[in-house]
């Protein structure tokens, strides 16, 4: 036991308090999610977050921009490409986004503070985002053709009990997909060798931007906000590079972070 423990050991960049240390933090981004996920059970939350909702429909018609019905309707056209959809939208949360940081993490460790920076400074703007304009998902909106394809994908009601518990449901601005595989994206396509893997991880936001309108869990909006929550954060990890360029700062060679 003691030698597979040593062997593990060897595999992290700074040693285990270093890698509990990166833990503990995402987890107390999530903690934080999850105390406004609270938030969202208030008195008058969810009117608001409809109402949030069709302003932001009214205000893309009136931009003339407002396609995500047209979106959904040809995607589902498809059964294989709305599954895919589905699939990967679980999964740039999840296993896409933990498994790039975990990569990062042992891998291009130079790097992982500056990315760890930037993805929780991203996750504070958009507790303050749900807190201040709670908004409704457009597969809350079936009167204008949208359908909840992941619910279908999954067989789960999104208003079940486990899926409350766990998610917010008026959490569309900003949109945290859209952020977020833009900072991974951004991060791999610089980080990963190889001209496929690059071209990948460069594409990667616009995929995950066209799942989260087909799948109708967001608006364009939405994710315009989300890319725009992306900027703020990566403004936010620079300058907290130059407070500490030897350990924050994107591609160096850094001490424990």
């Amino acid at each position: 036991m003691r030698g597979r423990l040593d062997s593990l050991m060897r595999y992290l960049p700074h040693g285990p308090l270093d890698a509990a240390r990166q833990i503990a933090l995402f987890l107390a981004a999530y903690f934080g999610y999850a105390l406004v996920r609270g938030f969202a059970d208030e008195p008058g939350v969810a009117a608001a977050a409809f109402d949030n909702a069709r302003g932001i429909i009214a205000l893309e018609q009136t931009l003339n921009v407002f396609v995500e019905p047209s979106v959904q309707a040809w995607s589902s056209g498809s059964g294989l490409v709305m599954d895919a959809a589905s699939w990967v939208y679980i999964n740039a949360q999840t296993s896409v986004t933990v498994g790039a940081l975990l990569w990062i993490y042992l891998f291009r460790n130079q790097s992982f503070y500056f990315v760890r920076n930037m993805m929780l400074a991203a996750m504070v703007v958009a507790l303050v985002g749900y807190i201040l304009f709670p908004t409704a998902p457009p597969r809350f909106f079936p009167e204008w053709g949208f359908l909840d394809s992941v619910s279908e994908f999954t067989g789960v009601e999104p208003a079940s009990d486990g899926v409350n518990a766990m998610f917010n449901p008026y959490a569309a601005i900003p949109s945290m997909h859209v952020a977020f595989a833009l900072m991974i994206g951004w991060s791999l396509a610089q980080l990963v060798r190889g001209r496929v893997a690059r071209t990948f991880w460069w594409a990667y936001p616009v995929v995950v931007t066209y799942v989260i309108v087909a799948t109708g869990n967001h608006f364009l909006l939405d994710a315009v906000l989300g890319a725009a929550a992306t900027a703020l954060s990566v403004a936010t990890a620079r300058e907290l590079a130059r407070a500490r360029p030897a350990v924050w700062r994107f591609g160096t060679r850094a001490a424990v972070g």
